[in-house]
């Protein structure tokens, strides 16, 4: 609890210390009697300590031209109360009225809390080693890129990096709302936030502090209240015509009956009249409506934060819960992106020396694939051996290796080199070799899908997703096995990135008028993509910087999983949403014609203001209530 709510918790207790004896007395419950004057001035006695802070703020507004306001509509009722003798009820109304304020401030304050602590992710140091072999400590946004540091046992990971010395256990949790740890060793790449957990690392940073994953988590979740919902945007412009509207209807319930008895020659009953019109703006107060809903999607986008669900904004959010159609990327989104050698068919030559070739010929090259040959031969590479390499894009690469002539791509290379090739029927990208002149046979490159993926499928079926699709670069046979094995998802294949883009469009078009479009993907060639759609998922543990960027929505530790995880969540915080608004307006609406009537009286009026805004945000508070898939 804040030092600001203390004081208040204070006020209000020795408030209600004052006000429960006067009550009594007022009541006839107790023995002691007062004349009305002596009682009057001893119940301003509570009404102001609690409320002196709401009748400053009342006159701030009127002030500054912007009177219509909560604290307004409460200075007046209870103002009106206690000038109609009504003194109990007025000095009740403002201590109730604070209780309310100050368990919202408290709820509030709370979900905060539990975000930034399950967010605390940001570390405060980093460790350098000194001439001497000690560590000193530097601030994080001292170590440049490429900068030495060292990771004890226990500390948070400062920086992004690569290990160039140890080997440990890394907890992830804070990134990914999961426990797993992961094992890390020289050359892996380990992501600022996570803590470790056994082993003492040695990293060579590979970015700055503010471009750090820990420090972009951080202001992605903090930025997110500025994007505002529809429903967010609505209860602002509903709040600003509301208020005024209840205050007018309010003056019009304390004139015009009194004033129509007045003609009809019947006696005005202007106290009446007027406690009613007290009364009404009591209820009338929105304070459930603006506090409940901001709350909910602030609570909705911390809770999925907890998940490793990254949500830019409340305007997401609500676009996210009413996605009907999805497109994924393969490579990297549905699959591992870890290719591997499955296979070497139809080869002239011995198996090792075939892909020996091979592997020099793409030693230069970053693609998984390349790698995915190095990898399969499993010797180091002499790259002066090597000359002539030139990248032919669409088809391969073609190079002299020890001053023989070697071509690895596709059946496009082959064709244009003038090789009869044989065709392979392995679902897998299929590497054609040409050396000397000759076709040296073809290498088997596959790709294994996600452990979660056909799962992932099957959720967002049953959470309402009717159209699934693939979109891939990669050839039709490949992309038909892993569509079959995601669950008879469609697909599209052979696509160029402009050609997605044009997918896209055409399952934009598709969409029905409630319905939104989600595309998933990790590569800088999804960017466009990931723009166009209504959502873009972005891949955030391996995807690329340009992907997190353009993406909406990232997940941190790339399991396809937590996507249907991510639609369920908005969801339940939309319904949330409509629940608040509902009950509130509902309850509103009722008791503000028992009020107009004469029915309601004061302490129903705290019922219908302080008791729905305490229901309303304890409801919204259960969207910080995530469960796991």
């Amino acid at each position: 609890m804040t030092q600001k709510q203390k004081n208040l918790l204070i006020r209000i207790l020795i408030a209600a210390a004052f006000f429960a004896p006067l009550f009594l007395i007022s009541e006839g419950l107790a023995p002691v009697r007062l004349p009305p004057a002596a009682l009057v001035t001893l119940f301003l006695v509570p009404y102001l300590l609690s409320g002196h802070d709401i009748l400053r703020k009342a006159l701030r507004g009127i002030k500054n031209r912007k009177p219509f306001d909560e604290n307004f509509l409460m200075a007046v009722a209870t103002i009106g109360a206690i000038a109609l003798g009504e003194y109990a009820e007025g000095a009740a109304v403002m201590i109730l009225y604070q209780v309310g304020e100050l368990f919202q401030s408290y709820a509030v304050g709370k979900s905060r809390r539990n975000i930034a602590a399950l967010m605390d992710i940001r570390p405060d140091y980093a460790n350098i080693e000194t001439e001497s072999g000690a560590l000193e400590r530097v601030a994080p946004d001292e170590i440049p890129v490429g900068g030495i540091i060292v990771i004890q046992p226990g500390e948070k990971v400062p920086l992004d990096g690569v290990v160039i010395e140890g080997a440990s256990s890394l907890n992830a949790a804070a990134l990914t709302g999961e426990s797993a740890l992961r094992n890390v060793a020289p050359g892996d790449e380990i992501l600022s936030g996570c803590v470790n957990m056994d082993g003492a690392l040695k990293v060579r940073t590979t970015k700055e502090f503010d471009e750090s994953t820990a420090s972009k988590i951080l202001d992605l979740v903090e930025n997110a209240s500025t994007r505002k919902s529809k429903s967010e945007a609505f209860i602002a412009r509903f709040a600003r015509v509301y208020t005024p509207f209840v205050c007018y209807a309010a003056l019009a319930l304390a004139l015009f009956p009194p004033l129509f008895s007045v003609l009809a020659g019947a006696a005005p009953r202007w106290g009446d009249w007027i406690f009613r019109a007290c009364t009404f703006l009591v209820i009338s107060c929105p304070c459930a409506l603006v506090i409940s809903i901001p709350l909910s999607f602030f609570a909705g986008i911390g809770g999925a934060s907890r998940r490793g669900i990254l949500i830019k904004g409340a305007n997401y959010l609500e676009t996210l819960s009413q996605v009907r159609v999805i497109a994924f990327d393969k490579t990297g989104t549905v699959t591992k992106g870890s290719f591997s050698v499955t296979g070497i068919h139809h080869n002239s030559m011995d198996k090792g020396a075939l892909l020996e070739y091979a592997a020099l010929a793409e030693c230069a090259s970053s693609h998984p694939v390349s790698r995915s040959l190095r990898d399969a031969h499993g010797k180091p590479l002499d790259r002066s051996r090597v000359t002539g390499i030139r990248e032919r894009g669409g088809e391969g690469v073609t190079a002299d290796v020890d001053g023989v002539a070697v071509a690895v791509g596709n059946e496009k290379l082959m064709e244009r080199l003038n090789l009869p090739y044989k065709s392979c029927h392995c679902a897998g990208t299929i590497l054609h070799m040409g050396v000397g002149g000759a076709y040296g046979g073809h290498i088997v490159v596959s790709d294994e899908l996600k452990e979660h993926s056909a799962d992932a499928v099957r959720e967002l079926r049953k959470a309402g997703v009717r159209k699934v699709v693939m979109l891939t670069g990669d050839a039709q046979a490949v992309a038909e096995r892993v569509a079959a094995e995601l669950g008879a998802v469609d697909y599209r294949a052979g696509l160029l990135p402009a050609d997605k883009v044009t997918c896209a469009e055409e399952l934009l078009d598709a969409c029905g008028k409630n319905e939104r479009f989600a595309f998933v993907g990790d590569g800088i060639n999804d960017a466009p993509v990931l723009s166009r759609a209504d959502v873009g998922i972005a891949m955030g543990a391996l995807g690329s910087d340009a992907a997190i960027e353009a993406a909406d929505v990232v997940l941190m530790d790339d399991d396809p999983l937590k996507i249907p995880e991510a639609i369920r969540i908005a969801r339940k915080c939309m319904r949330i949403v409509r629940e608040n608004l509902f009950f509130t307006l509902s309850v509103k609406a009722a008791c503000l014609i028992l009020a107009a009537f004469g029915v309601a009286n004061m302490w129903l009026a705290i019922a219908a203001d302080v008791g729905v805004m305490v229901l309303a945000v304890l409801n919204a508070m259960r969207c910080l209530m995530v469960e796991k898939l």
